[in-house]
């Protein structure tokens, strides 16, 4: 996780979590294990999946969580909190395990993303940071995925960070875009950290600031010869495109070669042939076209549609706000708890008058089934017990009761175990293991659920066991409130 001077981030958390904190300790359930869940609710942008990102930064996180006196000093002076629970947070460590399915990994809606189990201090703890980190760079994955989906095969460039919502988020696109698909980066500093390909050429202020178009294309011919890409639109893109060609003549004659150009406004379908055509006719079929401005899936998929002949986009905007989808949605609740280890676990179940704010009970894996073509086919739900006793074959849909799916094929477990008491499992994972890890899942996945129009809704569901106890806790809350059950 990137610091800026020094900074801790174990504050960065919502004022409850600790007056929680307090509560517990006062309460005497500082030590009360707790299973916590994180997942989300809603696909965005309507589509059928979600992309898994943000791990890395979310483990760094727990990896080194700690109070410092001058967080102590500030936390005594909201006058809420005791000595004996303020001597507890100088002393904090995480001290419980994390399972988490790996970055890069498509996701479906109401499935754990990660599970946290910890005492319940430091599992309450973590909630805000999590959700803002897995929330944010899944959500980024996503958008960026579809983007790339889009470009079948050509070239995206992310462009994003000047429109980001602030420095953090600007790496944060940064990574995640490359994790699902982006060629690269125009973030220096997000390539120096995570390794990611830098790109970037020139922009309209370096034609400006010359005496005239050409003077400008060939000055920076001249001071960046290898990947030479130059922007046509600052003034006339037709004359731009004649100048481009005289360029591209002179770097010839001193064995260079004009890379690309760019167009970042007006009609980019009918603009980007005229350019194509010029190009070829001149003798140039070596130069390719990139284009620009305000890009998202749809856009470019209405210029493939109009037989534009582009090679790469740079997105930038909509990538990195999301637009127009401002957030994931994701949620970090509470499944299962007991006393000590000596005890059984307890499942615990939120309801609502909102059924889809309905939560699932237990200790709980995800199991992800295969046909025999390596497709995945289905996820189910499954309970402690269950994973290690055999390989359920039938589950209810997650949202609807009275729907039933029979499963086939042999399943793999999602989540892995990354921190163990407070440790971590194994070294980082490489950007690019996540990066593959993305290409050849959705290499894998069904046309149908990956497609961006009204996709096939991916089956995810209870093994039976855990949807009968789902519907028992939830029956015995509604009995004992005294409210109607149906």
């Amino acid at each position: 996780m990137q610091k800026y001077s020094g900074l801790n981030y174990t504050m960065l958390c919502d004022f409850y979590e600790l007056t929680m904190g307090n509560g517990y300790f006062e309460a005497g359930l500082k030590d009360k294990i707790t299973y916590f869940d994180l997942f989300y609710r809603t696909v965005p942008d309507g589509g059928g999946f979600a992309i898994a990102a943000g791990l890395e930064q979310a483990i760094d996180y727990i990896r080194n969580l700690h109070f410092s006196e001058e967080d102590i000093d500030y936390l005594r002076g909201r006058g809420m909190f005791s000595e004996a629970f303020l001597d507890y947070l100088r002393h904090f460590k995480f001290t419980g395990d994390v399972w988490a399915m790996p970055e890069g990994t498509p996701v479906f809606p109401r499935e754990p993303i990660m599970v946290i189990r910890a005492p319940a201090i430091q599992a309450q703890l973590l909630e805000t940071f999590l959700l803002l980190t897995i929330n944010h760079q899944s959500l980024i994955a996503t958008k960026a995925n579809r983007i790339v989906r889009a470009a079948d095969g050509r070239v995206v460039l992310e462009f994003g960070s000047r429109r980001a919502q602030g420095p953090d988020g600007g790496l944060a696109v940064a990574r995640a875009s490359y994790i699902a698909g982006a060629s690269s980066t125009s973030n220096v500093l997000a390539g120096k950290i995570y390794g990611i390909p830098v790109f970037g050429t020139h922009a309209h202020s370096w034609v400006m600031a010359f005496p005239n178009e050409l003077e400008a294309f060939r000055a920076f011919a001249k001071s960046s010869p290898k990947n030479c890409v130059l922007l046509l639109d600052t003034y006339d893109v037709h004359q731009g495109i004649r100048n481009a060609i005289t360029v591209a003549k002179e770097m010839e004659g001193s064995g260079e070669r004009l890379s690309a150009v760019r167009l970042d406004s007006g009609d980019l379908a009918r603009l980007s042939k005229e350019a194509r055509s010029a190009f070829d006719e001149a003798g140039l079929p070596y130069v390719k076209i990139s284009v620009s401005n305000d890009l998202d899936e749809y856009t470019i998929q209405s210029l493939f549609a109009q037989g534009a002949p582009i090679d790469s986009f740079g997105v930038g905007t909509k990538l990195a706000t999301c637009d127009p989808q401002p957030s994931l949605g994701g949620v970090y609740k509470l499944s299962a708890v007991r006393r000590d280890k000596s005890e059984p676990w307890t499942p615990v179940i939120k309801l609502s008058e909102q059924s889809y704010k309905r939560t699932v009970p237990g200790v709980q894996h995800v199991l992800r089934y295969y046909d025999q073509a390596g497709r995945p086919t289905a996820d189910m739900l499954v309970v402690d017990d269950v994973a290690r006793e055999g390989t359920p074959r039938e589950m209810v849909d997650i949202l609807d009761p009275y729907l039933t799916h029979r499963l086939s094929g042999e399943p793999e477990e999602l989540l892995v175990k990354l921190v163990e008491h407070g440790r971590r499992t194994g070294g980082p994972e490489g950007i690019e293991v996540a990066r593959e890890r993305c290409r050849e899942a959705l290499m894998r996945l069904d046309p149908a659920v990956a497609r961006f129009l009204n996709p096939q809704t991916y089956p995810v569901g209870l093994e039976l066991g855990l949807a009968d106890l789902r519907s028992r806790l939830a029956l015995e809350e509604r009995a004992e409130s005294g409210r109607p059950t149906a």
